[in-house]
């Protein structure tokens, strides 16, 4: 593990300390408990299905592009993507290090980097177009409410709102723009050869340029090909509010009442937009004030400590633990892969040595 890495670590395990800290200093941690064993199994077996639901949706849609380009792969190893891409985006701030894993995991299943490249930033494009389209919704249709329930918070909210345009506009010219992807990739060539980890090679700078070429025939057709942009648009809205929902289904477990499904939602919407661009890992800490604020009023007494232990553990902590699993297991049966082709090589040398 290099010390990127164990820097990330660090910094997630402290906050994840502070996270908890915050979370059960100055409460009646058994009066919580029995709040939380007081939840329907029902309603928490759904909230936890429609958590995985989350995840996997994005693999769906990766898979879904890919075959659209004509890339050989299967659903399950796309999930499989989107797991390894949800880990290491919730241990690296500002998730950062979701895609490049996945890309890297991607290359070795034998996928072509342009492809992968195009379907990822596409499939990020429309995930962040589609908050911010929430985002401005809330502003225009719910403001009255917006401010009632983030209150001095609401600037959170308008900076996660912002920043999450500015990404979308940036990426979208990337995309759109040939030049400024090539000269992307030959500035971050060259940026790796000044910090001396690649040599100056004609023939790799080569390969970049075909394959920026690649990655804008890949654009050009999904560009040509309207109805698969529609189609990715329409399931990120549901996979989007099937995470809002989740916290519904947490409030109607509990056996509460009193409060629309509409508003529980877009309460749980309003904590996304604010905290999905911050620089924490898994926007710890930060979420889980924001939640004991915003929904103060909609979960009286313990039920709110509880309410906000079950969703955080069911749609990060969960997810994560789970992600960490199949990212291992991946890890873990690339290197025997790369075992058994090593002795296997020698052997054939060897024998054509001899």
């Amino acid at each position: 593990m290099n010390r990127k890495n164990i820097l990330s670590a660090g910094l997630f395990l402290a906050l994840m300390l502070l996270t908890f800290y915050t979370i059960f200093h100055g409460n009646d941690m058994e009066y919580v408990w029995q709040t939380v064993k007081k939840l329907h199994p029902v309603y928490l077996a759904l909230a936890i299905c429609t958590g995985f639901f989350f995840v996997s949706a994005e693999g769906l849609m990766i898979w879904y592009l890919l075959r659209a380009l004509k890339c050989r792969t299967n659903p399950f190893s796309c999930i499989r993507y989107s797991f390894i891409g949800f880990f290491y985006s919730g241990i690296t701030p500002s998730a950062t290090g979701g895609q490049p894993m996945q890309l890297y995991y991607m290359k070795k299943s034998g996928l072509r980097i342009a492809d992968s490249t195009v379907v990822l930033m596409t499939v990020a494009l429309i995930y962040k177009l589609v908050l911010v389209l929430i985002g401005i919704g809330i502003v225009i249709f719910w403001y009255p409410s917006l401010c009632l329930y983030l209150k001095n918070y609401l600037y959170l909210y308008y900076l996660g709102l912002f920043l999450n345009t500015a990404l979308v506009a940036a990426l979208l010219f990337i995309m759109i723009s040939p030049r400024c992807f090539r000269n992307l990739v030959s500035t971050g060539e060259k940026l790796l050869q000044k910090l001396h980890i690649l040599r100056p090679s004609a023939t790799r700078r080569q390969k970049l340029f075909e394959m920026a070429d690649s990655y804008h025939e890949a654009v050009v057709f999904f560009l040509q090909h309207k109805r698969h942009i529609a189609v990715v648009t329409a399931f990120t809205f549901v996979q989007r509010f099937s995470v809002f929902f989740l916290t519904w289904l947490i409030y109607k477990g509990m056996g509460l009442s009193g409060h629309s499904m509409m508003a529980v939602i877009m309460i749980q919407a309003t904590v996304y937009i604010a905290v999905d661009m911050l620089p924490l890992p898994g926007a710890q800490g930060i979420t889980e004030l924001m939640y004991k604020t915003v929904y103060s009023i909609i979960f009286p007494g313990a039920f709110l400590t509880a309410s906000m232990c079950v969703t955080r553990s069911i749609n990060f902590y969960l997810l994560l633990i789970v992600s960490a699993l199949i990212a291992a297991g991946s890890s873990l049966l690339g290197r025997r892969a790369v075992a058994k082709k090593q002795p296997g090589s020698s052997r054939a040398l060897s024998d054509t040595v001899s």
